[in-house]
């Protein structure tokens, strides 16, 4: 069995902190930055399907 000291776990627990702070700014900024991605689109289409359904009303 291989042990380490206490400077190895004080390491590793640094190294998992700055693991986990990266994980989530990487996933905030994703979603910061590709929700527009999906949103806005969403929009125009939104805004299609009514002028489709008005066109649709006046003809009747």
């Amino acid at each position: 069995m291989e042990t380490h000291g206490p400077l190895a776990v004080i390491w590793v627990a640094a190294g998992l902190i700055a693991f986990y702070i990266a994980l989530i700014w990487i996933n905030s900024l994703l979603g910061l930055f590709l929700t527009p991605l999906f949103i806005i689109p969403l929009t125009w289409l939104q805004d299609k399907l009514k002028k489709r359904k008005a066109r649709k009303s006046q003809k009747r």
